[in-house]
């Protein structure tokens, strides 16, 4: 895997975060939010497409980087900010950037963990594939 590829997927992981909550008010849950009975069947494919998108990355999140691994990048990443709050290079009292910060720092972990078996070959040599049971 190259850079590209990894930009790639995780620039469809900003794109979904974003997509689904953002502070412009032009997000999915915006569009969703209050309930109504308005272009119903529209709202409930979007959510559908949606949901098979999280699954996807999720499910190759946890595959590629298991619990210790998200729980360790997810620390990472919140001290990473913090140490931007204490240098003064970000400042978090506008929750617009709070949420944009947050939308960043998801997008970024579901890129990594997509891209972590691609990165792991590419280290290791070893491919890593799913437990099937055959009969």
């Amino acid at each position: 895997m190259n850079i590209g590829g990894f930009v790639l997927r995780w620039m469809f992981a900003f794109i979904l975060v974003a997509a689904t909550f953002n502070s412009t008010g032009y997000s999915l849950f915006h569009w969703l939010w209050p309930l109504s009975d308005i272009q119903l069947p529209l709202k409930i494919l979007v959510v559908i497409v949606v949901l098979g998108c999280y699954i996807f990355y999720l499910s190759a999140t946890f595959k590629s980087l298991g619990l210790l691994g998200i729980i360790i990048l997810l620390a990472f990443c919140g001290t990473l900010i913090w140490l931007f709050v204490d240098q003064g290079w970000l400042d978090l009292s506008n929750s617009g950037i709070l949420s944009w910060v947050m939308i960043f720092m998801i997008s970024t972990v579901l890129g990594i963990g997509i891209s972590w078996s691609h990165v792991k070959k590419r280290i290791t040599g070893q491919f890593d594939t799913d437990d099937v049971e055959s009969n």
